[in-house]
């Protein structure tokens, strides 16, 4: 059950990455780029139901509430993993000494919820909306988040957007301090990353 504890370190440090992205990554992926009022996403839900067509370069206001969702979700269901044990006692965070018995029996229970009502319907959702995007819109999404590139259109949020350079580097610099963060912070607290 190692692979459980290392998914669940993949995550947050997955998670540390992309918060420190919203701050030094491409245009697109920036926080302030990004993350819109509810009233645009209201909006923008009310313009696809009367099938106006608006295109956008990175996360249209919908799919940014659902990035956020995303995130807080798993980041959620890490961060209680660290504190428990689960699997007869076979399995355990590193954090379990924290937290009394009873604390850990409640959040095994929201660990299980979690997973199953909120990141799998979540994780469903996602799927589903950009699938038809593709299909009934044509717009490709899915190759998008792979190649980082889209076809040459009128993107509603292209006018700040620039091409980003040496994203390589900091995109491996970003990591290596997001690994950094989450397994020195797991130390700092005392503990055991590696048994």
């Amino acid at each position: 059950m190692k692979w459980h504890r290392y998914n669940g370190y993949a995550i947050l440090v997955l998670i540390v990455f992309r918060l420190i992205w919203g701050f030094v990554g491409s245009s697109t992926s920036r926080w302030l780029s990004f993350v819109k009022w509810p009233w645009n996403a209201a909006g923008y839900a009310f313009d696809l139901m009367r099938n106006k067509d608006r295109h956008f370069l990175g996360h249209n206001p919908l799919g940014t509430y659902m990035v956020l969702a995303l995130m807080a979700a798993v980041a959620l269901q890490s961060s209680i993993g660290l504190f428990i044990v689960e699997h007869n006692d076979t399995t355990w965070g590193p954090l379990y000494k924290l937290a009394s018995e009873n604390t850990q029996k409640w959040l095994h229970k929201w660990h299980v919820w979690g997973f199953y009502y909120a990141i799998m319907p979540l994780i469903g959702l996602h799927i589903l909306a950009n699938s038809l995007y593709g299909i009934v819109k044509k717009d490709p999404l899915i190759r998008a988040m792979i190649t980082g590139k889209k076809p040459a259109s009128q993107y509603e949020d292209s006018n700040g957007a620039i091409i980003a350079h040496y994203v390589s580097s900091r995109a491996v610099s970003t990591f290596v301090i997001a690994l950094v963060i989450v397994l020195g912070g797991l130390v700092l607290l005392g503990g055991k990353i590696f048994y």
